[in-house]
């Protein structure tokens, strides 16, 4: 029996364009992504260095490019979020106990946040008991720890938890905690589809 569901963000809620972005910085002098920027993003999406740090890190990587460039490259993977995604995550919060547990940085979610306005994302933050994000708290999936805080920090059972993310790697992770998973398939599968597959029953 499912009482707690814990969600990821993009490609679950929000829908992303991962190759926009690769194609922004591309025009900006970056031919492909490489180790050096991923550790940087990955510092980033820790919290472990600031934001003018990891857009000045980008910037030894292009033509010298400007700041606001690499920012709007960066943002261009964040697309639409549809509102009956909204609406049925309203739902589900009057039966489930729901998190957020997203891998993201700053610029992403105050870009999310300026663009939906605050009446959307409030609604959006709201169905949840308690939001994670892993800039704010210094882990990212799919490290094991980051699912035991969570569990930990909320009484959560695992065997009694759903854990949704479009990542395999970050479902299987959280599956060798005994913590219930569904790996969302991006363009075959949506978020609304958990009531048809009978997962929750």
């Amino acid at each position: 029996m499912i009482d707690a569901i814990i969600f990821d963000f993009g490609d679950v809620f929000i829908n992303l364009d991962k190759q926009a972005t690769m194609d922004g910085l591309k025009d900006l002098g970056i031919p492909e992504w490489n180790e050096d920027l991923n550790q940087l993003n990955l510092q980033y999406e820790v919290g472990a260095i600031s934001e003018a740090d990891f857009l000045t890190g980008i910037q030894e990587h292009t033509n010298n490019a400007p700041i606001e460039k690499i920012a709007k490259a960066w943002n261009a993977i964040l697309l639409d979020f549809p509102l009956y995604r909204l609406e049925f995550l309203q739902m589900l919060s009057q039966k489930y106990r729901l998190f957020l547990l997203s891998n993201t940085d700053a610029i992403h979610i105050n870009t999310f946040e300026e663009t939906t306005g605050s009446s959307f994302y409030s609604a959006f933050y709201q169905c949840f008991e308690k939001v994670y994000f892993s800039f704010e708290i210094g882990m990212r999936k799919p490290s094991p720890e980051i699912y035991s805080f969570v569990l930990d920090q909320n009484g959560l059972q695992a065997k009694h938890t759903l854990f949704i993310d479009d990542k395999k790697e970050n479902t299987d992770a959280a599956k060798e905690l005994g913590i219930q998973v569904w790996n969302l398939q991006v363009g075959k599968e949506d978020v609304i589809d958990l009531i048809d597959k009978k997962i929750l029953q």
